[in-house]
């Protein structure tokens, strides 16, 4: 395995700016993995996978880990019946090429998020989810390396401690994922959760799994620019939780703000939504701006440069906080 000294990290994040690695390597193997662990062990690190959710400000002062670990198997659990289905897929998987796999097999459970960018071990770290549906759901176990210690840990659904785009990988960089395993289903039935794909799918007395993959896809390009033609990391911001009473005065004066109870009592309302009324939708500030058919996706135009990004980021976040008095948290991860 080799290892390069101040490597430019300009193709490994979708948003193209631009910062280089003090040291950079690409494990494809877990123990490669853990010989670059060992043979630097008091170095800052930071594990990419396929820099779909994060941009660089500045250069990153130690090792920055590309992992190149890939495989599928499908495993048996005599526990359990036939209609279930459980795949060990590694980190460095592309997450789309995963979602064919399963979709083209009648493996259910994970059509929804078709077209996600990004790797398979990038899936829990974020609790991707998307048109009614998380990752969370599917998951079974995640297998890990502590990068402290170099020994793995094997993380059950609960103790990962899923939340909204969070998880115990997210919250402390503790861990690099090298494999997580999914519980999916062999039966088929669509069920309506989410408004765009059930207008998308109207026309369709029983939707296939194939129906609603194809559905989605044809959704998120309507919708989300080509991080390969337009870099952008997709959703920007959370969708943020307020309480009944603020939605009951917001919509005092935007009667349309959409509102979603949750179990808790709290409501979940749209950041896009939001972003627009604050007057925000396809904005420009430079080379930075929101995408004009969503603006909770942030698009760059032609800077190498973060911190442009991170300017318009709190402009949006400022006019939103005047406009509606919440506070927005970015879902992207800023370096």
């Amino acid at each position: 395995m080799d290892y390069y000294r101040q490597s430019s990290l300009k193709n490994y994040n979708s948003f193209k700016t631009e910062a280089t690695a003090k040291i950079f390597c690409q494990p494809t193997s877990v123990a490669e993995l853990r010989q670059c662990l060992s043979d630097y062990p008091d170095e800052k690190k930071l594990i990419i996978g396929g820099g779909c959710n994060l941009f660089f400000t500045k250069d990153f002062d130690g090792l920055v880990i590309h992992p190149q670990i890939k495989g599928l198997r499908e495993i048996s659990d005599d526990e359990e019946e036939d209609e279930d289905i459980f795949l060990e897929v590694n980190a460095s998987e592309d997450w789309d090429e995963f979602v064919a796999y399963c979709v083209e097999r009648g493996f259910v459970g994970i059509e929804n998020l078709s077209l996600i960018p990004g790797t398979v071990g990038a899936a829990p770290i974020q609790n991707i989810g998307a048109y009614g549906a998380e990752v969370k759901d599917v998951i079974r176990e995640v297998v890990a390396i502590d990068m402290e210690t170099g020994e793995s840990v094997s993380f059950s659904n609960v103790e990962c401690e899923f939340g909204y785009r969070d998880s115990i990988f997210k919250r402390t960089n503790k861990y690099c994922i090298i494999s997580v395993v999914f519980h999916l289903k062999r039966t088929f039935v669509y069920t309506p959760k989410y408004f765009d794909l059930n207008k998308e799918l109207e026309d369709i007395d029983e939707p296939t799994i194939k129906d609603v993959r194809d559905a989605v896809i044809r959704i998120r390009q309507r919708k989300l620019p080509d991080e390969k033609v337009l870099p952008n990391a997709g959703s920007f911001f959370k969708n943020p939780y307020i309480t009944q009473e603020k939605a009951d005065k917001i919509k005092a004066d935007f009667p349309e703000l959409p509102a979603f109870l949750q179990k808790d009592g709290s409501i979940k309302t749209s950041a896009a939504f939001l972003i627009d009324r604050a007057g925000y939708k396809g904005v420009r500030v430079g080379d930075i701006g929101t995408y004009p058919y969503q603006p909770l996706i942030i698009v760059n135009y032609g800077s190498s440069n973060g911190n442009d990004i991170v300017r318009f980021k709190q402009e949006i976040q400022k006019a939103v906080k005047d406009t509606f008095d919440i506070e927005l948290e970015p879902e992207v991860r800023i370096f």
